[in-house]
């Protein structure tokens, strides 16, 4: 019996390791981040991608987000363990050891990703997702978090490049209605993050980190974000009238309405609850997005070669 519990005590064990070692890659967000590129394929004409092309670059773009995922985690752990937001995570608690191994595998992890993509794809493509990495792992985490409040405004960029390895895949030559989505994109992740600062904003005070929202009032980080919020709204409805149809209008106009409909709110009322309110808007404007753009593609075949 002695030996059966120290075997299933050492399954268990090895279960919450590779779960660990799991959680530092961000799957859910890279998820997120694939299917933006996918988005990015089907809002360009051209004829589309090969499935095997769409798959390879899914899984290089996929690959590349967990490589900086995994990048974040490790460079600041001595961060996320000042934070209650992200003092569970592996590092931080010590449950994964730090060594030269890490930096290792997370730089093999991108040039395979990045191979993969020009290897399918182009080089063009593949560049933007090695820049969604390099923006979101060294100029955000390294350079700009601690630094300026402006540290997710170029962090922002991550998102844009994704896009843009999807639709650079299908035309190198940049394309109008993906050019607007790229530029949505940009003007998506300050508000979200932003309004999920506000609601942990003790952590960043605490912390001492420049996120906006600890180092102005509720009600400027309020109108901030209102302010990006109207940008990325009127970017993301434009292809609607430019080439793209009624589905991606459809998705883009109700996901855009509710997300301008909580930003209002947060601006009338900046308290906690309606910035986490609003946070969970900027993930469902998203969501509408991405589908209502991979729907029209489909619809007029312009995802599959």
């Amino acid at each position: 019996m002695e030996q059966v519990l120290a075997t299933a005590g050492g399954v268990t064990r090895h279960r919450a390791k590779v779960a660990a070692v799991l959680s530092i890659f961000k799957l859910r967000i890279g998820s997120e981040i694939t299917l933006t590129t996918i988005a990015g394929v089907a809002v360009t004409a051209g004829g589309g991608l090969a499935a095997w092309q769409l798959a390879a670059l899914a899984v290089a773009v996929l690959l590349s987000s967990a490589s900086a995922g995994a990048f974040n985690h490790y460079f600041e752990r001595d961060l996320d363990a000042q934070m209650a937001r992200t003092r569970r995570r592996p590092f931080a608690t010590g449950e994964l050891t730090p060594g030269a191994h890490w930096p290792a595998l997370i730089a093999l992890l991108l040039l395979g990703a990045v191979s993969l993509a020009a290897w399918a794809t182009n080089v063009v493509a593949a560049a933007q997702v090695f820049l969604g990495a390099l923006t979101y792992g060294v100029i955000y985490t390294l350079w700009l978090k601690r630094r300026t409040w402006l540290n997710i405004v170029f962090g922002g960029f991550a998102g844009t490049f994704a896009l843009l390895a999807g639709a650079l895949a299908v035309d190198p030559s940049l394309q109008l209605e993906a050019a607007m989505l790229a530029i949505a994109m940009f003007f998506w992740t300050p508000p979200h993050f932003w309004s999920l600062a506000l609601y942990n904003r003790k952590d960043y005070v605490d912390a001492g980190v420049p996120m906006l929202p600890a180092t102005t009032s509720a009600r400027t980080t309020a109108l901030v974000i209102l302010g990006h919020t109207v940008l990325l709204v009127t970017f993301s409805i434009l292809p609607a009238f430019t080439g793209l149809g009624p589905v991606y209008a459809l998705c883009a106009v109700s996901g855009g309405a509710w997300f301008l409909y909580r930003s209002l709110r947060l601006a009338l009322n900046p308290g906690r609850a309606e910035a986490l309110a609003n946070f969970r808007a900027s993930l469902i404007q998203l969501s509408l997005l991405l589908v209502g753009a991979i729907a029209d593609g489909v619809l007029h075949g312009r995802i599959l070669a």
